[in-house]
């Protein structure tokens, strides 16, 4: 790529992916690597951002990168731990807060004559998220901005173009936290804004022919946005060589296999039906641990893969829809420090009998990335908006172990609760949406009568890319609806509840 790039130095912060999304909106490219593996071709970045960390710079554990060919080399932004780092290693003091300093807060000083605060002003919201504080700045360090609770919350090192600032402008809370980014990038460090979905297109294009060449390529659709810009940027590259497969793995939503083949239909892509729920059924029978269901889900699919696959000939290929949160959450998006919060299914390699190797267009990209991608590939806008759907499907909607009799009922209830937010003009107000199974039975009353059954949990949130996300504040009048609605219509449920929790500290799905 012949674009400007930023180098995101990842300390294990589960922020610092937001870091490259706020990059990336503004029309630059980033990449984020390990704090200990710096890249050697260093020249090929015009600016570094050191994120955040759940280590303290005062620990044994602290984290130790070698800026050696980076520090008053180039531009550097220092985020809470790499402000901290700055300051402590540097001939400053960090020490613990009297209080945690976390959530938000308001910049009641700022240096206005630098350009690091360009259009800012006092006030501005930022958001905190550390319990040590910098008591005094570094070695020819210079105030910039101050709170009322953190007074070095903001400096540069006078003689370098390095600043450091103890809040993180990349979470929402920061009102001003992408204009901050902006100035430093584009005033100070002077890089291009020409890393633009045209530009992701034409250049993903370029690479699948060069790695792909004439080979055969086999892609696993599920229906959803992911996999369906993955299949028409291969198809854009490799045209009839390549084979979509969808496939029933007896948990999507009701009536989702007919209707996703359909779908597809006029689009252009050569599409085959797998229907392998009994397959995946009894590959689930008996398990209730969410690691292993996830595990036995992400075994069926390559097996199912690796048998049609084997029914064409010459395939050397597997394409997969996998994004940059699918490889973040499952493990560290580079080999760093960051924890892993849960498997998917579509991350972590083929088995050795599997002889195929794979390539996934989207693997670096976010999902509000995957749409804009989409809409310059002249995707149906319908299906650019439909709601993220998780690859294991129902089997990780149903708490504890799986029946058909439960995904039947849990198809039941999702049906109501998705189409219901259509009928109330509320589906496009929702980033996802999707009801749980609870392995709980309560105590109800029908007709007279006592029953014992099942509870579920209704979720719909609201995000950008499924790293954070706030519940959804649902018309008191729809819920009370579709609660009425899966009581009386769904055989075997006599409760409905509703999470409002966010992500974090929940996640999205339950498991």
């Amino acid at each position: 790529m012949q674009h400007d790039k930023v180098l995101i130095l990842d300390f294990g912060s589960q922020y610092t992916q937001l870091i490259a999304r706020r990059v990336r909106e503004l029309n630059i490219y980033s990449e984020i690597h390990p704090f200990n593996k710096i890249p050697t071709n260093i020249d090929a970045y015009k600016a570094v951002i050191l994120s955040g960390s759940p280590n303290s710079v005062r620990g044994e554990d602290a984290l130790h990168p070698d800026l050696s060919e980076i520090r008053g080399k180039k531009p550097m932004l220092a985020v809470c731990y790499g402000a901290q780092y700055l300051a402590h290693f540097s001939g400053g003091e960090v020490a613990p807060s009297n209080t945690r300093e976390y959530g938000r807060a308001n910049l009641s000083f700022i240096k206005n004559d630098e350009p690091f605060f360009a259009t800012l002003s006092e006030g501005s919201q930022v958001w905190m998220s550390h319990s040590d504080t910098i008591k005094s700045l570094p070695t020819n360090g210079v105030l910039l901005a101050s709170t009322n609770d953190v007074k070095n919350a903001a400096y540069k090192i006078e003689g370098e173009s390095t600043y450091a600032i103890q809040f993180h402008p990349e979470v929402y809370h920061s009102t001003d936290g992408k204009q901050l980014l902006e100035n430093f990038l584009v005033k100070i460090a002077d890089l291009k804004q020409d890393w633009t979905p045209d530009s992701f297109v034409e250049e993903t294009v370029a690479a699948i022919k060069e790695k792909v060449g004439n080979d055969k390529v086999v892609l696993g659709l599920s229906g959803g946005v992911d996999s369906t810009v993955a299949a028409v940027l291969l198809n854009k590259a490799i045209g009839e060589n390549l084979y979509c497969i969808f496939v029933n793995n007896g948990l999507l939503r009701k009536d989702e296999f007919s209707s996703v083949l359909k779908q597809y239909e006029g689009m252009g892509l050569n599409v085959k039906g797998v229907d392998a729920s009994e397959r995946f059924l009894e590959a689930l029978k008996g398990l209730e641990d969410p690691e292993l269901k996830r595990k036995a889900i992400g075994n069926s699919f390559i097996e199912v893969f690796d048998d049609e696959a084997h029914k064409l000939t010459d395939v050397k290929w597997l394409a997969q829809g996998t994004i940059y949160p699918d490889v973040i959450e499952s493990v560290s998006a580079t080999g760093g420090p960051s924890a892993t919060i849960k498997s998917h299914h579509n991350v972590g390699g083929l088995p050795d009998f599997m002889k195929l190797k794979i390539v996934e267009p989207l693997r670096a990209i976010f999902k509000d990335e995957v749409r804009r991608v989409g809409a310059t590939l002249g995707i149906d806008p319908e299906l650019l908006g439909r709601h993220p759907f998780p690859g294991p499907g129902l089997g990780i909607r149903i708490l504890g172990d799986i029946t058909a009799e439960k995904v039947q009922m849990l198809q039941e209830v999702d049906a109501i609760f998705i189409n219901g937010l259509k009928e109330w003009g509320l589906y496009d107000k929702v980033w996802q949406a999707g009801a749980m199974l609870l392995p709980v039975n309560s105590v109800g009353v029908m007709g007279d009568e006592r029953t014992y059954e099942k509870c579920v949990a209704l979720r719909a949130v609201e995000s950008t890319d499924g790293m954070t996300a706030d519940w959804v504040n649902l018309p008191y009048e729809f819920l009370q609806k579709t609660s009425n609605d899966i009581i009386n219509k769904v055989k075997g449920v006599n409760r409905v509840v509703y999470d409002i929790s966010s992500k974090p500290p929940a996640t999205i799905e339950w498991e």
